[in-house]
């Protein structure tokens, strides 16, 4: 795990160099915290994405939420939300779970002009997700598209770190136990009713802070012990 993550640096370092003048190279100019800083002094983003299906080659990012998560609290108050126009229809059977409909996003930014904000949130920021996946694999591919290169960056996935914790409990996985809402739970947080890749990006940071506060450790886990490749 540790040289795998020291690889990010490096990859991180090249990228910079090689890159042309914009929002992606002055992205890669802020370094974040080293790998043994213990996770209360990290600056993490909470970020969501909502999309149309689960590949990027095929599917599109439709909005975008995140907030800054620092000192064992979410700051809700530069939390953000935005909302992105797609270049084609969106299905029918993706608007019913996200709620997004064509209407709502006629008069949105395209992906182009909402991806600097995002990046600027990220500087010397480590991004946060349940099942992270998803939102690696549509902002890399959104940033090669549009600069022509990928986003390097090691996530925390909240959803690995709830799988981890119930093999350390000894409890069977049963279907659905990994879901946000069923892991915050867990933790006796609040179901949120409003659903949005702001809101989720919330969720998702209070969840991180509930499962770092139950880590059955003497001191705080350094970012290494809970940052995913």
């Amino acid at each position: 795990m540790l040289r795998h993550l020291l690889g990010f640096d490096v990859m991180r370092r090249l990228l910079w160099m090689s890159g042309k003048p914009g929002p992606l190279r002055d992205y890669y100019a802020v370094d974040y915290a080293t790998l043994d800083t213990p996770w209360p002094e990290v600056e993490f983003l909470a970020i969501d994405l909502e999309t149309t299906g689960l590949d990027p080659r095929h599917h599109e990012i439709l909005s975008v939420g995140f907030a800054p998560v620092h000192a064992g609290g979410v700051r809700l108050g530069q939390a953000r939300h935005f909302l992105v126009r797609p270049t084609r229809p969106i299905p029918e059977e993706t608007a019913v779970i996200h709620g997004l409909l064509d209407d709502h996003l006629e008069s949105a930014p395209p992906l182009a002009e909402v991806l600097p904000h995002v990046l600027r949130a990220m500087a010397g920021r480590v991004p946060l997700a349940h099942f992270s996946t998803v939102e690696q694999r549509f902002l890399s591919f959104a940033c090669k598209r549009v600069y022509g290169q990928p986003m390097v960056v090691p996530y925390v996935d909240t959803l690995r770190l709830e799988h981890r914790a119930q093999e350390r409990q000894q409890q069977a996985v049963v279907q659905g136990a990994l879901r946000l809402h069923a892991a915050r739970e867990r933790y006796g947080l609040p179901r949120y009713k409003a659903h949005n890749a702001m809101m989720d990006a919330i969720a998702a940071g209070e969840l991180f802070l509930a499962q770092v506060a139950h880590m059955d450790t003497k001191k705080p886990p350094r970012l290494d012990e809970v940052c995913q490749g």
